[in-house]
C-alpha cells in the first residue's frame, strides 16, 4: 500500500505515542534496558516503523519540515536493522528518554499545520 506523507505522519504518530506509553506504564529505566534484551526487543519493533515511515515520506515532506531530523530518524532504523549486534543502547537511551518526547511534540504540530 502507497501512503501519503499524512498518512505516513499519523503512523508515526501511532508508534510514537505506543512506544512513550510503555515506557510509562512499564516504568522503565535505563538500567532496564541494559540488562533486559527482552526489552530491547521490544524498543526496537516501534523504532523500525518510526524509521521505516520517515524514511519514505517525499522529499517535499521533509524539505518543508526540515527542521525535524528525518535522516537521522531513518538511519536509526537502518542501524538497528542492519547492525542491531553493535547497537549503542546509551543512544537508544538517549533517543528513547530523551528526544523521543520532543519528537511527540514535533508530530502534534505538524497535524496542526
Amino acid at each position: 500500500m502507497k501512503y501519503t506523507d499524512e498518512q505516513r505522519i499519523s503512523k508515526i504518530t501511532e508508534y510514537t505515542d505506543k512506544l512513550l506509553d510503555y515506557i510509562r506504564h512499564t516504568g522503565l529505566t535505563r538500567e532496564i534496558v541494559a540488562e533486559n534484551e527482552t526489552v530491547r526487543w521490544t524498543l526496537t519493533t516501534p523504532l523500525y516503523n518510526i524509521g521505516e515511515h520517515t524514511y519514505y515520506l517525499s522529499n517535499e515532506f521533509r524539505t518543508k519540515h526540515s527542521d525535524i531530523p528525518w535522516g537521522k530518524i531513518a538511519g536509526l532504523r537502518h542501524r538497528l536493522v542492519h547492525d542491531y549486534e553493535y547497537t549503542n543502547w546509551n543512544i537508544v537511551c538517549d533517543i528513547i528518554f530523551d528526544v523521543l518526547p520532543e519528537f511527540r511534540k514535533q508530530l502534534e504540530c505538524l497535524k496542526n499545520s
